[in-house]
């Protein structure tokens, strides 16, 4: 995966900087370089990057400023010499937090961890438009339709995926963490370290237990607020 990029500081040397390790990254392709946020916010605006590395401390327009009027698909790689800034950095949704001097270490790091996310939201919005996932089981790949699955249930090293109008569950071998992190969120909702279950195939809650006919699935202490705050957001009171 190749990410566009822009860089914004007005030290000219940390600019260049930044610059030089852009260029010698195969996995970025660095749109522009400028000295103040005011000189990039129509370029950026007109032609988004899918990374920029924005300075906090600028005049006429700080980062965490400009960061606020940003496309929603850039994110930002905050870098700074003040680490006060960091918790308004991450406020506005910044995807990593450079301290200056930045190392090529650090720099190569960062835009790992771009491409780790970039990656993941091109493989959801893949789940989302395509509905369905491959799941190996008995060294066949079944394909499985994300709109029928009820509910998923994990054990050691495998996991069955019931199936609405399926009197056998898909039996794979694979973990539970694995499987969480594949799927679609909060579409699907961890509710219990045993169980992931699709939200909107949940027709009745019974006293802090998923009822799917007459399976009755309990959701722990440790998820409780999370579904909670999914029920109540669909909750008419």
């Amino acid at each position: 995966m190749k990410l566009s990029c822009a860089i914004i500081d007005d030290e000219p040397l940390a600019a260049n900087m930044l610059a030089s390790y852009a260029q010698n990254t195969p996995s970025l392709n660095l749109i522009g370089t400028y000295n103040s946020a005011i000189a990039a916010i129509r370029d950026l605006r007109e032609h988004p990057v899918d990374l920029l590395f924005l300075d906090i401390q600028m005049p006429e327009l700080s980062g965490l400023e400009f960061a606020k009027v940003l496309p929603k698909n850039t994110k930002v790689v905050f870098t700074t010499a003040f680490e006060q800034y960091a918790i308004e950095g991450y406020k506005v949704n910044a995807l990593d937090y450079l301290m200056k001097p930045i190392s090529n270490e650090e720099f190569l790091k960062t835009v790992n961890k771009a491409i780790c996310y970039f990656e993941e939201k091109k493989r959801q919005q893949l789940l989302t438009d395509d509905q369905f996932i491959f799941v190996k089981s008995d060294y066949k790949l079944v394909q499985v339709r994300l709109n029928d699955i009820l509910y998923i249930e994990g054990f050691k090293d495998y996991v069955k995926v019931f199936v609405e109008n399926s009197e056998k569950p898909v039996v794979s071998l694979i973990n539970m963490k694995k499987i969480e992190e594949f799927l679609p969120h909060p579409q699907f909702m961890r509710v219990h370290r045993s169980y992931i279950v699709q939200m909107k195939k949940v027709k009745i809650i019974d006293r802090g237990r998923v009822v799917f006919g007459s399976e009755f699935i309990p959701i722990s202490e440790s998820y409780k607020e999370e579904v909670q705050r999914y029920i109540d957001d669909h909750t008419l009171v």
